[in-house]
């Protein structure tokens, strides 16, 4: 399956109703491959837990499902099963679902929005800085935090570097 990252809103952990955060998730795109990590994690009761946190955590998505996960270091020709949360642009089929939208327009609502998981911007800079150390450019996560950044009017230190 290919997958592309798409863009969500968040009113529960980076936003609130007034002002929703903008997160991002997997949506469905034959030939396009997404970058990330993947975690493996150990023990029936350790499995279940994580899975009851993951299913309350990831309940507004359209499917769950089992993708092909290769790794890079070392080189991996075979590839891993893991399991993945996906989510529609069908508005019909997920509420949460923003859409493309002016940069101005995401960099204004990422600078505002805050929730209980923290600042929106937070969520966005990490997201950049997670990119980066598995060797992803992503351009468009670039700029926008480059765009969010001028509308904080400031540096922003997060991990101990000044972003």
């Amino acid at each position: 399956m290919g997958s592309t990252r798409r863009r969500e809103t968040s009113t529960d952990h980076r936003g609130t109703r007034e002002y929703p955060g903008r997160t991002v998730t997997l949506e469905r795109h034959e030939g396009e491959v997404t970058w990330g990590a993947a975690y493996r994690v150990s023990g029936k009761d350790e499995e279940q837990l994580v899975l009851s946190y993951l299913e309350m955590r990831e309940f507004e998505y359209d499917e769950r499902a089992f993708v092909d996960f290769y790794t890079e270091d070392p080189p991996c020709t075979q590839a891993i099963s893991v399991l993945v949360y996906i989510g529609s642009s069908n508005k019909s089929k997920n509420q949460y679902y923003l859409g493309p939208a002016p940069l101005e327009d995401m960099a204004s609502q990422i600078a505002k929005a805050v929730g209980p998981a923290g600042p929106n911007y937070e969520y966005l800079f990490r997201l950049e800085e997670s990119l980066y150390q598995i060797g992803c450019v992503d351009e468009h996560i670039i700029e926008l935090a480059e765009e969010v950044r001028k509308h904080l009017g400031h540096d922003v230190l997060l991990g101990g570097l000044l972003l």
